[in-house]
């Protein structure tokens, strides 16, 4: 049995490692090319890629996996599976088909939902209870292909999106392994998705990351903790960005409306609880931010030495 796995970030490593402690014959490890990172642009390898020499598996970068070159290296390879566990590029049919056993794929969320690249964000961010890991023959649309098996999670109220990238890619891990030895002994009957409850997931966009105030405390809750740890959701103060990177859920009377009236964006309070915030309907509390050139820090200890005055109305530029 030849595998390749395809994979890049945290996520695809839990799967990689299930793979090689539970024996299978992992070949080759094709990840994305090493990308400049902090503040001083260091070329840094993938966390895939890390793993993957650890282990002294070899290693493929392809810049685009559809040009020619790489889809003839693959075939020679001659893999019976190919594994992947967000790899970041789409795989054209022609090495869709190459493997007797197929492509899967092991996706952060349950399918026809959250199709694309930011499944765990727009899951949290939408507000949905729940949400889990799908395994699927890979497609020549995105994510498109027949469900071979899931399993769920509940998003729980303390979820972030960056606590559940954790949690999915050890459920991942964990489905690949029950899943596995069905599908080599052509034990899976896969169920096609339907299309009519499909729901795309693009990758997350400067512009979504704004904070509108003009929506529920509950929906800007949401966001913000969907945001969390990257990219972070954030409004204008003074004109210039200010961060936020957790709020308190709002209570279900404040979801509704508080009583108080005052322009969406406007700061009711500012203490040692957070900064309370009018939004379209209730106040929402801002716990924890970053003001431009500053550490995130709780609002506790940001009034230790600022204060954002009652009355601002934050998203003004």
């Amino acid at each position: 049995m030849n595998i390749i796995f395809m994979g890049t970030p945290d996520f695809a490593v839990p799967s990689l490692r299930l793979l090689l402690e539970e024996g299978y014959n992992v070949t080759t490890v094709i990840t994305q090319p090493d990308r400049p990172k902090g503040r001083k642009r260091v070329l840094t390898p993938t966390p895939v890629k890390v793993e993957a020499e650890k282990h002294g598996i070899p290693v493929l970068q392809p810049v685009k996996l559809r040009e020619a070159d790489s889809v003839e290296v693959i075939r020679q390879l001659a893999p019976d599976l190919i594994v992947t566990a967000a790899y970041g590029q789409i795989l054209p049919k022609s090495v869709l088909d190459l493997p007797k056993y197929g492509c899967i794929n092991i996706h952060a969320s349950l399918l026809p939902k959250y199709r694309g690249g930011a499944p765990i964000h727009h899951a949290v961010m939408r507000g949905e209870a729940e949400t889990g890991v799908t395994i699927m023959y890979m497609a020549v649309g995105l994510d498109t292909g027949d469900m071979i098996s899931r399993v769920e999670l509940p998003i729980e109220d303390t979820d972030t999106t960056g606590m559940l990238f954790d949690k999915l890619s050890i459920a991942g891990a964990d489905l690949l392994k029950r899943t596995l030895p069905d599908l080599l002994a052509g034990r899976i009957e896969a169920v096609a998705q339907n299309e009519a409850d499909a729901i795309y997931s693009p990758n997350i966009r400067r512009e979504d990351e704004i904070l509108d105030w003009s929506r529920s405390a509950t929906e800007l809750w949401n966001h913000i903790r969907g945001l969390n740890p990257f990219p972070g959701a954030y409004t204008l103060w003074n004109g210039e960005v200010l961060k936020v990177w957790a709020s308190l859920k709002p209570q279900t009377k404040d979801s509704s409306g508080t009583g108080k009236s005052a322009v969406p964006g406007t700061v009711l309070n500012c203490s040692e609880q957070g900064v309370e915030v009018m939004t379209g309907a209730g106040t929402l509390w801002l716990t924890e931010i970053q003001p431009a050139g500053k550490k995130a820090m709780p609002v506790s200890e940001f009034i230790r030495g600022a204060q954002i005055p009652v009355g601002t109305v934050l998203g003004n530029v």
